[in-house]
């Protein structure tokens, strides 16, 4: 009987330290923000594209967390050109020529 509660303890025991571990790497990832080109108010649409109405503006020196990534309308702006858009929040999205990531590839999941 000693034998099995041990098993079970220290499988109780892993699954706890790796649901920890996972936690702390989706809080990190959430931590993360990045700024917005300097000078710029950049417009925060309802969807990936220009074609989708403004819901908010962000104001110069703003900073962004980057939920996700998805493709939509190209853009040019301070950071090259791109059609890659972050969603920052649910229904905001902003291109990503306006933000600085220090990456010109996807630095966030691609949206579901």
């Amino acid at each position: 009987m000693k034998t099995v509660r041990r098993r079970y303890a220290l499988s109780a025991a892993l699954t706890g330290a790796f649901v920890i571990v996972l936690g702390s790497a989706s809080q990190a990832a959430a931590a993360t923000s990045y700024p917005i080109a300097p000078g710029y108010q950049v417009n925060v649409r309802s969807g990936p594209g220009t074609n989708y109405s403004i819901v908010r503006v962000l104001q110069p020196g703003a900073r962004v967390s980057i939920t996700c990534q998805t493709t939509g309308t190209k853009e040019t702006g301070p950071y090259g050109t791109s059609n890659v858009w972050d969603n920052i929040g649910s229904g905001h999205y902003i291109s990503d020529v306006y933000v600085y990531t220090g990456s010109d590839g996807y630095v966030a999941p691609r949206c579901a």
